[in-house]
Parts: C-alpha cells; structure tokens; sequence
C-alpha cells in the first residue's frame, strides 16, 4: 500500500489538519490475507480482487463485474461473509467507504442486508452511492462491522481503469462453497489479549497488570459484576475531602494576597478552588481500584449533566453534586435526573434557584430537554434522526413547551428551613441539602409539556409545585427519545464516538427495559454498553471505531500501566505514603480540560461535535488543536525522561523552586520504568520490549510500519543503557497516534 493511502478520508480534508487527523484517527486500511479472524470478508472474483457485484433488480450469485454509474441514486450490491449475526441485527450494524485514487474516501448509505438462498453464510449487502463521487473510474471498497473492517475490493464507477492500487497483500477472496472457517481465535486465557486490555481502558482509568490478572481470572462478565456492585456504605475509595462551607465572600483573614505571589494561597486554594476536589479526583483515577468503573461512569455524567466551578466557586458546594452522580451511577436515570435537577449547585449553575413566576428563568427548562434526556431533534430507536414526508428533522419541542417547563421549575430555593434542612447553618448558603420550593413563588397555571404517545401533554393548572415537578419529570423520562439519546452520549462517552445504529440500538432497547420491566436502569445500559460484539474484540480495524482520548484520560492511561507513586525526591515529611498527592491538573489544563471547571454547559468539547469536513462525529476533538497536540508529548517527555532541577535529575510531576515551594505539589508524581528496563536489559535485540507495549498500551494492534519505526529507534539506543531505550520505546508508543485513539 503506498504511504500516501494514509491521507484518505471519507470526504476532503483541509491540509494540513486533514493529514494528521486521517493519521491520528488510523486510517491504514487491511489486507486481505491479513484479516482477524472475526473480520467480516467481502467476496471477490475467483481470479481477482473486484468485487462480485449485482444490481439489486438482478440479485443473484452468478453475476459478473460490471461499471456502475456515478451518483447518488445509483445501488450496488455486494456479498459478504464471515458473519455471525444477533437476532435482528441487520443493516444499522454496517458501515461502507469506497476510495478513489486521489486518496479521497466517501461513506455509502448501507440500504439492506439479506442472506443469499443458495448461500446463508453469504448476506447480499446492498449500498448507495455517494452524490459527491462522479465518474473516477476503479476505487476500492469495504464494509465494517463491530468496529472490523473487511478486505478492500474493486469497484469501477464511470469506467473501468485507473491508477489505484490494490492494498499491499491483497488477495481474491471468491465465494465459499461453505462457511468461513477461522483460524482457531487467541485463547481468552492468555495474558494481554487486545480485547482485555480495550475492555480495561473502556472500563478504567487505564491498564495496570493487577487488574489485567484478576479480569483474566474472572472473565470480564464477572469483574463487571464486582464493579456494578452496589456499594451504599461509600461510593468512592478515598474519602470525600472534608471541606467545611464558607461565606459567600472570603473573610479578610483568609491568605493569599494576589500582590504577594510567593505566600500560599491555601485558604483561597483549599476553599474557594476546585484545587481539593481536583486531587481526590486524580487519586481515585489512579488508585481507587474497586470503584474504576464507577469513577468513568461517574465522570462520563458530570460531561452530560455540566456544572462548573466556574459559577460553583467553593469546593464544598461542589462535593453534594459529585456524591450525586456517584450515587446514582449504576441507578435509575429517572431518579439520577430528579436528584440533579434539584441539587443546589446545579440549581445555581442553570439559574433555577432563582427562578420565580414574577421572574422566570428559562435555562434550566431548555437544558433538561437539549442536553440531559431528549436532544433537539426526534430520534428513531436506533439513535438515527427520524424525518417528515419531506425528509426534514422533527424538532422535539418549541418555544412554548420550554415556557411549559419553566413555569414547572419556578419557586425552588436553597434549602433554608431549620426543621428540613439539616446542613443549614446560619449566614452560610445551604448547597448540601436538596432544594425546597416556597409555594408563594410557584406559577400553578396550566403548563404545556412534551406531546408524544400515550403522554399527558398539559400540566393541570392548581397543583401543588411538588406534582408539577415529579409529572414533568415523567414526561420527560418516558419520551421516546430518552433511551436512543441518552445510551448514544454513553457509548461515546465510554466506547466510541461513532456507533453503529444496530449498537445504539441494542442498548437503547436495555434503557427501555432491563429484562426485568424496568426503564431507565443505568446498571444494566453500562452492562450493555460493555459487552455488545461492537465493543468487544482483539482488534478493531474500522478506522471509524474508537474516540479520541480526552485529556484526563490521554494523562491517567500515560500514568496508570507504570506505577504511579509520589516522586522520590521528596523527603519523608510530606506524608505521602508513596502514593501521588493527585495533583495533576496542571498538565490537562494546558490541553484544554480544567477538572471540573468546563467552560459552558455544553462541556470542555461539544458532545455532538463533527470533524471538520468529514461526516465522523468527534467530540474530543473540539479541544485538539495545533497546540494541544505539541502539549501532549511534552507531557510523556516529563514523565519519562529526567529535568535538570538545582542540578539534580527529576522525573515527573514536581515542583522545588525557591518561588514555588511545595506548598500546592507536596508529593508529586512520578512512575517506575524497572520493570521494562529489565526486558530491554535481557534482550538486547529490543522486540521484546516493544511487543510488549504493543499488547499493554496498544492491544496488540500496533501497525507493521510503528513496530518498526519504534524498534529502530530503540536499536539504535545503546543496549547497554536499557533504561533509556525503556524511555525511548515509552515516549514513542505514548505520543503516537494509535495510543492517543482509544480504539
């Protein structure tokens, strides 16, 4: 395959933006004779690589190549093999590209899958042609499924000829004469197998060795079990911090004068900073071992349901909304939903704390429809927009349904009556306690809800304001919308940001009902999530599948697989007891993730975020700019290679200047090498030490052409300084673009 394939996208991309992402999101494609085992396998002619074709009017196994016609109406219908499908997954479960010679990629709307007569383990897959690709001649295409990508086969459309190549190592692959027979798939007892080590990062923080054993020990059904278990003593493995509630504006003894900047702020940082929450937060990332998937879950809602330190100023008023989320992490969605709405800090961060039927406030009544359950546009089932007789979106609510729910949301208030309020102290906003309502302020007139079936569509008038609220909440969390929408945001969140409808689809029927009559089980959607085929699997080579790693966990999944511990240049006193002091916002901050200080409500990166001039959606990468991708090797150059400090080598995360004491970095944080400085000392060749960061950080899913280029770097690092070829091998496998893809 010429190394300009490299710059294919499905549609045009700017250069030189449009290089590096087709770069960093992997778009190499696969060889035939090269396919995993699982891949699904598009039939060719017995002696060549095009591909066996048909019109769909003339479906039939008997047919031969043939040019097709440029333009959007035109179908073609391809065969496909080596499936194994779910009962009713069918056509959403696909996707299809073809590639011009110009290196341009363009999606193709997957019509219809069936199973041939002749051949039931061959499926007829039917596709449109893209309205963009005019007469180009030969071009290649492929069909993806669960995140697998097929052999590329040849297409002529307009006229048969040009320049394009096959990819390097194709093969024909003509119709079997019976079921495709796999090779014998890697056995799931072994250690490091791409799909663990996917699952672990889906799951996690990132892999570390100890969990890799105990998942591989269980099996991944199990562990998941562990992790879903409900836990109603504590929801986090380190201590909430213990941080009292402060005035509104900071007493005039409280440190930290901005015109002396060498004295410790402490009393701002510890009271009127996120700085404590921050550092909890990154220590449960980094060692809460029994509460990883929570904490990922936890975090993945704190992106859907937004409130900042920005507006939320005091970490003690933040913790209430933290415990919140944890809390009901692994519960239903309709009381996660109740508990939000009514937890002070959102209260006060969307304005309905203020709201009153002299002076409604609409923001809140828009939020709760556009971003925590039902989205701006009506959905089908499987996540897809569903359209009018004249193929235009239908918005899920106007204006009067939003001026509905906010006279719902009018007359709620700070918790401020000694009887009810138990955390109420006096002179001291209340954010402990869940919001009460003063009925005096309360609009009790009819209000229009959302219209859908079997809805309720008007909110009697003369309620109390405590049914208004819980009839709304019913209106919203039975809308149709709710499952497609919600197990989508999740997926993306955890898995990839480009699902499949059949995927969306899969889950959102869980949301619907966990098997048991319930909707809304939060535990049995992540379960779902977790184990669907699309997220499982040894290697995934749809260049569509995965996400780009935010900056919290691009750093955390750096730290993880090393042993992160305090730095150990650092005396004894700091009372560190060899963990980090979780003080690692200030290296996600330069990439544009301040923990818990996301700019707007709609979260550091817009969630429905679309790459530019491509139809991929990327939510990540609405912080991915120029400079953030040069910030995130030098963050792996910290961690990995030593600094000069008053003379001495330090690694990692620490600060000891004479302007900028200990006071903010007590323990700092630094990760262990040893033990592939070891595998570099024992084998002097180095593939060694690479394999195994490919089945460890890249699960095993390296391409040919990074093994190399990697190990020929290490090579050429003298085998007698085996640390440094372990810190060259770490930085390189750690900056390039198939480690900072989760795929």
């Amino acid at each position: 395959m010429s190394s300009e394939s490299t710059i294919s996208r499905r549609l045009r991309l700017s250069a030189p933006f449009g290089v590096f992402l087709c770069f960093l999101l992997t778009c190499a494609t696969v060889s035939a004779n090269k396919l995993p085992e699982d891949a699904p396998v598009l039939i060719s002619e017995a002696k060549s690589t095009r591909a066996l074709t048909v019109r769909p009017a003339r479906r039939g196994l008997d047919a031969s190549a043939q040019v097709f016609q440029p333009g959007g109406k035109t179908k073609i219908t391809l065969f496909v093999t080596n499936l194994d499908l779910l009962p009713g997954e069918g056509a959403t479960a696909f996707r299809a590209d073809i590639q011009d010679e110009r290196f341009y990629r363009f999606p193709l709307e997957v019509v219809s899958l069936e199973p041939t007569i002749e051949r039931p383990w061959v499926y007829a897959i039917t596709v449109r042609l893209h309205g963009g690709i005019g007469d180009v001649g030969d071009v290649l295409v492929r069909v993806a499924w669960r995140g697998m990508s097929s052999n590329r086969v040849r297409l002529s459309i307009g006229h048969e000829g040009g320049n394009i190549r096959d990819d390097e190592g194709a093969l024909p692959t003509p119709m079997p004469d019976r079921p495709f027979d796999p090779a014998e798939a890697q056995r799931g007892d072994l250690p490091w197998t791409g799909d663990r080590v996917r699952f672990m990062e889906q799951t996690t923080f990132g892999p570390k060795p100890d969990i890799e054993l105990r998942i591989r020990r269980l099996g991944l059904s199990v562990w998941l079990n562990e992790q879903l278990e409900e836990r109603t003593e504590r929801f986090s493995t380190f201590p909430y911090p213990n941080l009292q509630p402060q005035p509104q504006t900071p007493l005039p003894t409280c440190d930290g004068n901005p015109a002396v900047p060498d004295v410790p702020a402490t009393c701002f940082r510890d009271n009127y900073s996120m700085y404590p929450l921050q550092n909890w937060f990154f220590r449960e990332a980094l060692y809460g071992e029994d509460q990883q998937l929570r904490r990922r879950v936890s975090w993945s809602l704190s992106q859907i349901f937004v409130v900042s330190g920005r507006e939320t100023i005091q970490p003690s008023r933040m913790i209430p909304y933290l415990q919140t989320l944890d809390r009901h992490a692994f519960g239903n969605y309709r009381d996660l939903l109740r508990n939000i709405t009514l937890n002070p800090a959102m209260g006060n961060y969307l304005d309905m704390a203020i709201s009153t039927k002299q002076n409604p406030n609409e923001n809140y009544a828009r939020e709760i429809l556009q971003l925590f359950s039902i989205g701006i546009d009506m959905l089908k089932p499987d996540g897809t927009p569903l359209l009018d007789g004249q193929g235009n979106r239908i918005p899920t609510y106007d204006q009067a349904i939003v001026n509905g729910f906010t006279k719902v949301f009018t007359g709620w208030n700070f918790c401020n009556v000694q009887a009810i309020c138990p955390s109420l102290q006096p002179g001291i906003v209340n954010y402990r306690d869940p919001m009460i309502v003063t009925a005096a302020n309360h609009d009790n007139g009819a209000k229009q809800v959302l219209n859908y079936s079997g809805a309720v569509s008007q909110i009697p008038a003369n309620q109390t304001a405590e049914q208004d609220f819980e009839d709304a909440l019913n209106n919203v969390f039975y809308h149709p919308n709710v499952p497609p929408f919600v197990s989508k945001l999740l997926i993306q969140q955890l898995v990839t940001s480009n699902p499949t409808p059949a995927y969306v689809s899969r889950v959102s029927s869980v949301f619907v009902n966990n098997g048991q009559g319930t909707r809304g089980d939060l535990k049995a959607v992540i379960r779902a999530i977790l184990l669907d085929p699309e997220a499982r699997g040894n290697n995934k080579t749809d260049p569509d599948f995965g996400k780009l790693r935010e900056p919290v966990l691009f750093v955390t999944n750096v730290l993880r697989p090393f042993n992160p511990a305090a730095n150990n240049n650092l005396t004894p006193a700091a009372n560190c007891n060899g963990l980090s002091d979780g003080v690692i916002n200030g290296v996600t901050l330069p990439l544009d993730q301040d923990v818990f200080y996301p700019p707007t409500v709609f979260n550091y990166y817009p969630m429905d975020y679309f790459i530019p001039n491509t139809n991929l959606a990327g939510p990540e990468f609405g912080i991915f700019s120029t400079g953030t991708a040069l910030k995130r090797p030098n963050f792996v150059n910290q961690m990995v290679f030593p600094t000069l400090v008053n003379g001495q080598a330090r690694f990692g995360i620490l600060i000891t200047t004479a302007n900028n004491p200990t006071t903010n970095i007590p323990c700092g944080t630094t990760i262990s090498l040893a033990r592939l400085q070891s595998i570099a000392q024992a084998d002097s060749t180095g593939t060694e030490l690479v394999d195994t960061l490919n089945r460890e950080m890249t699960h095993g899913a390296m391409s040919a052409a990074m093994r190399n280029e990697i190990l020929t770097a290490v090579q050429a690092v003298a085998s007698s300084n085996p640390l440094k070829r372990a810190q060259t091998a770490v930085y390189l496998v750690a900056t390039a673009p198939q480690f900072q893809v989760q795929r």
